[in-house]
């Protein structure tokens, strides 16, 4: 199956691949080279796709793999803030290709997941390749869509925007993902913005007090969410009151 090239903002590139290992996996590959970026790596086809804390992202064909190498003027600490953007792009890029019975089911579970009437639909993975000085630093955001299948028996169950009939193809998913990163890049400002993402994020979480399970390695902790920290980590109420951050770990929603 081929797919059109898609449009990409002014001074992006794309680099198209019929398979690859991973996207995120080359454009690290190609940071380390000297890749200036802006970049898009976009296949059709992952062997070994990556999802957090090194999971296995099952790729199966016909939904959207996609990259985006960058290079930002900002310490690694305030790059990583890009994570609850990439969040917020992929959900905005959601809403633009969904028209289901004229309503969105669409609900972000931190710090990136899209959730589609609470099952998962797309996922985010932001890795750090490397800090040039105290203020550079080379990014690589992953975006995975399960435009058309989507792979069964997960922790998180999974769907698929062809299961709630709406086809898009890889190729007019990604320009829309391209167009609209771009557009929340620039209102984040290498980080001056971030108060204006994390009030995104928190409008695309739904309301608090939500029961949540977290799991941190070996453990697990139940509690409620209560919305962001002003860093954008994870403010999860215990049931005797008190507020843990999370800075990482695994959110699940419980059954109310």
């Amino acid at each position: 199956m081929s797919y059109s090239l898609p449009t990409l903002p002014p001074g992006y590139r794309l680099l198209r691949m019929e398979t690859v290992d991973s996207t995120n996996a080359e454009a690290c590959r190609r940071a380390t080279a000297g890749e200036p970026g802006p970049l898009w790596i976009w296949s059709a086809r992952q062997s070994q796709g990556r999802g957090r804390n090194g999971r296995q992202w099952t790729s199966l064909y016909g939904n959207l793999f996609a990259s985006l190498l960058l290079r930002v003027n900002a310490p690694l600490q305030t790059a990583s803030q890009l994570a609850l953007l990439a969040g917020v792009v992929t959900y905005e890029t959601l809403t633009k290709m969904i028209v289901y019975e004229g309503r969105f089911d669409l609900l972000l579970k931190w710090p990136n997941d899209v959730l589609l009437g609470e099952e998962k639909v797309a996922g985010m993975l932001l890795e750090t390749v490397e800090s040039s000085g105290e203020n550079r630093s080379v990014v690589v955001i992953g975006t995975g869509i399960n435009l058309a299948r989507y792979p069964e028996n997960l922790p998180q169950p999974a769907i698929s925007l062809a299961a709630y009939g709406v086809t898009v193809t890889p190729g007019d998913a990604l320009e829309i993902l391209a167009e609209t990163t771009h557009e929340w890049l620039t209102r984040w400002g290498e980080g001056y913005g971030f108060p204006t993402i994390r009030r995104a994020w928190l409008d695309r979480a739904g309301p608090t007090g939500r029961p949540l399970r977290v799991q941190i390695g070996p453990n697990e902790l139940e509690g409620s969410y209560a919305g962001l920290d002003t860093d954008g980590a994870l403010r999860l109420k215990m049931a005797d009151g008190t507020e843990r951050r999370i800075m990482a770990g695994d959110v699940f929603f419980s059954r109310q």
